[in-house]
């Protein structure tokens, strides 16, 4: 390993540059503290023996500028002076130096301090290498599962859809979908699956596969309630059949759009109640739960309602994430929303991004972040 001892008396250098390559390692010398800070920035080391007294830069400030620079702030310092006072060991130690040698020193306790400090940097470099393998899985990982989610969302005439996914981690149990089934009816899935992190973007994809191949196997003239119960049975019994054991499921809010007359066929298992903006009223509806969770168990009873909607009407569907974001130090709140869709005008893709802005701005440093969906569809 690289040592990089520093100290403007040639005499001392030399010495603790012949000690260090006894042990095996490589060393380097710098005259003083610039001298040192520069060759740091030139190249890797494993360690510096830095001394305290110097002219220009001396110790102390040197180790506060090694500490200062987030590229080098792990790495370790061993103070080494003549300086055998508590006073300027405490200062150094609370300045960030790992160890502190006095001078003249003990050939043996000079190899053990040094070693121990080499172990030190060794599983830092370590823990750096597996933390740079974990993110680039987790890279990988956001790049599968932002592809779980469309590419493109469904032109129709008439209407007009916009939708947005913000992930807590890197990866999330958050999904929207949205589809046409032949015969011209769009299939909309907004769903929450519990928990967040890695372990809920598994079953986020799990679900999401689920739901698009039953609604897509719909048999020609098949009953929008037929085709929402059957995708919402088949997806929950088989999660409780075969994963029950891990005790996960989703809250799913599952539409099947008539784009021709207009209305919105849907089962709410046990999610956040959409929000539906009469526009000849100015008022808000939300669509109300018809049912428990997806996974909880088989064989769970679910109902299907209907909501027409006319000319100017949006639908504004959510996840718990975005009422319970925290904006100037209190929750958005279901109230913000409603008041947000209210005041909306213009095509759905505004209304998703007025939302954006209120999310975009600085959160509570102590809330604890959710998994963020929103679905926006309007009738022209």
């Amino acid at each position: 390993m690289r040592v990089l001892v520093v100290d403007d008396l040639e005499m001392n250098r030399d010495l603790l540059l012949r000690r260090v390559r006894r042990m095996g390692h490589e060393a380097g010398a710098a005259v003083d503290g610039r001298d040192a800070l520069q060759q740091l920035q030139q190249q890797p080391w494993d360690l510096v023996l830095l001394d305290i007294t110097m002219p220009e830069l001396d110790g102390y400030a040197t180790l506060q500028r090694i500490r200062a620079d987030p590229r080098l702030a792990q790495l370790p310092v061993v103070m080494v002076s003549a300086i055998d006072e508590t006073d300027s060991v405490v200062r150094c130690l609370e300045l960030g130096a790992d160890d502190y040698l006095t001078k003249p020193f003990n050939p043996l306790v000079l190899q053990a301090r040094i070693e121990a400090s080499l172990t030190k940097k060794r599983l830092l470099d370590q823990q750096a290498q597996l933390l740079r393998a974990l993110s680039r899985e987790m890279e990988i990982g956001q790049r599968i599962q932002q592809g779980f989610l469309p590419a493109s969302l469904p032109e129709l005439r008439g209407w007009s859809l916009a939708a947005l996914c913000r992930p807590a981690r890197r990866v999330g149990g958050d999904f929207y979908d949205a589809f046409v089934l032949p015969g011209g009816r769009l299939v909309l899935a907004l769903a929450d699956v519990c928990d967040k992190g890695v372990g809920a973007a598994l079953y986020m994809a799990l679900f999401r596969t689920l739901l698009r191949v039953t609604a897509t196997q719909s048999p020609a003239g098949e009953a929008p309630a037929a085709t929402l119960l059957r995708s919402v049975s088949a997806t929950s019994d088989y999660i409780a059949d075969v994963h029950g054991h891990e005790n996960m499921f989703a809250t799913v809010f599952l539409a099947l759009l008539d784009t021709a007359g207009g209305t919105l066929h849907y089962v709410n298992a046990g999610h956040e109640p959409p929000l539906l903006r009469d526009a000849g009223s100015g008022r808000n509806r939300e669509l109300p739960v018809t049912g428990a969770a997806l996974g909880l168990f088989s064989g769970q009873p679910w109902q299907v309602h209907d909501a027409p909607m006319q000319p100017g009407d949006t639908l504004l569907a959510y996840t718990d994430g975005m009422t319970e974001a925290i904006r100037d130090g209190a929750a958005l709140g279901s109230a913000a929303l409603g008041c947000a869709l209210q005041a909306h005008r213009g095509p759905a893709g505004a209304l998703i991004e007025r939302l954006k802005v209120q999310l975009d701005a600085p959160p509570d440093p102590d809330a604890v972040d959710d998994d963020i969906t929103l679905l926006a569809l309007q009738r022209d």
